[in-house]
């Protein structure tokens, strides 16, 4: 079995190899390819990728290159894990929205919209060459934000599944909580990438008892914390937003708290910098604990499980996945990307049934995924006039006036990137 992954010159790459070497008998791999085009970093990560796999008995072999179409040809599954501009490009869309009062952050608002516009047309391009030298493979996209890129490959054809960490986290967090293995917890996790609520945590599987009164009542302080929101909005709500609700739910306190601090990307740039200082050791055959700090925990495990599941191993039945709507959320147009439970297998990810939403979870579903929709258009299609569109459709923005100092800002910090401008 080949997997590829572009992008596997990131700092984040020795976790996933570190999830290969761990899981080999659920997703036996035989050849795993790192292709990315800063060929420092790739050096540095791809030597620590092969003493990992060395130290944990892993036989696959580490391959490492910069041309996308060498390194994805053969393969059964590609995974893409791109930051298009870097952190450097990351640190502006989490400071310039700032600018106008509006929250900046990689994925959602302004910034996850500037983030759009850099990364579909790479993602579409690498997809092409995917679907050229191997029509049959998978792609999982980790590439954020995950919900408009993974419908960006869907509707241009491609084998596509959208992957987060968020609700394998909350798995992992609630099986300990509950004292059981993380396979026994089932979640009932709805919405968009990066919009989501946990409306049932149920032991055993998609029939099994919903024990999410208790999680809630037993542990909702623990919860609420680790959510930086307070324990009333669950207890009110009876459900677990994610984090990233914070920057709907508490947006004017989140900007104040952004105003003065450094950003995120900042925080990750000097921690890189160190990974990767560590990674050109060569006594290093294990992933540093530094890297715990990076972010995107649980991912391996998750990827591990969705492509042995997608190419015919024994993944787990039911993943959550971003894949088209289909009917699953009425009030969305079918080819919407939700994220959802799936029956997932080598024909794709089919959502399971989702009980009828609150109308305070269903409006902000459907106005986030009508931004969307405006923001596709505009990385697909460019022009100012549809940037300033999706920027007046996010209900972060949601002001004339706003919609119209970001544009220009977006533009002007990411005009390298964007072929019409």
């Amino acid at each position: 079995m080949k997997l590829a992954v572009v992008g596997g010159g990131s700092t984040y790459t020795p976790e996933l190899i570190d999830g290969f070497a761990r899981l080999r008998d659920t997703l036996p791999v035989t050849e795993l390819v790192l292709v990315d085009p800063a060929a420092d970093r790739l050096e540095l990560v791809g030597g620590l990728a092969r003493r990992i796999f060395a130290r944990q008995g892993h036989e696959g072999k580490i391959v490492t290159t910069s041309d996308v179409d060498t390194g994805v040809e053969g393969a059964d599954a590609v995974l893409l894990q791109l930051r298009v501009g870097g952190q450097a490009a990351r640190n502006q869309d989490e400071t310039w929205p700032l600018e106008c009062g509006c929250v900046g952050q990689e994925t959602t608002g302004a910034g996850g919209l500037a983030k759009a516009l850099r990364t579909v047309p790479v993602v579409l391009d690498i997809a092409e060459r995917v679907r050229h030298t191997n029509p049959d493979a998978w792609i999982i996209d980790f590439t954020n934000p995950v919900g408009i890129v993974t419908r960006a490959l869907l509707q241009a054809g491609h084998k596509a599944v959208g992957l987060c960490n968020v609700a394998i986290g909350f798995q992992r967090k609630f099986a300990k909580l509950l004292d059981v293995t993380p396979a026994d917890v089932h979640l009932d996790h709805v919405g968009l990438n990066h919009l989501t609520w946990e409306t049932a945590v149920r032991l055993g599987g998609p029939e099994g008892e919903n024990v999410l009164p208790r999680l809630l009542a037993e542990h909702g302080d623990t919860i609420a914390d680790d959510l930086r929101l307070p324990r009333l909005v669950m207890d009110r709500l009876g459900v677990v937003p994610s984090y990233y609700l914070r920057y709907f739910y508490a947006h004017d306190e989140v900007v104040r708290e952004m105003g003065t601090k450094p950003s995120r990307a900042a925080e990750v740039a000097a921690m890189e910098k160190e990974l990767l200082e560590m990674y050109g050791d060569p006594a290093l055959d294990e992933k540093p604990a530094l890297l715990a700090k990076r972010g995107g925990a649980f991912y391996s495990e998750a990827a591990v499980d969705l492509a042995a599941s997608l190419l015919g191993g024994g993944g787990s039945p039911y993943q959550v996945v971003n894949t088209y709507n289909n009917g699953t959320l009425p009030f969305l147009a079918d080819d919407a990307v939700v994220e959802v439970q799936a029956a997932v297998g080598a024909n794709g990810a089919t959502p399971l049934p989702v009980a009828p939403l609150d109308p305070l979870y269903a409006g902000l579903i459907s106005h986030v995924s009508a931004y969307e929709d405006l923001a596709l258009e505009a990385a697909l299609r460019g022009g100012r006039d549809r940037v300033f569109k999706a920027l007046l459709a996010h209900p972060l923005v949601g002001q004339y006036e706003y919609a119209e100092g970001l544009t220009d800002r977006l533009i002007a910090h990411n005009r390298e990137h964007l072929a019409w401008a």
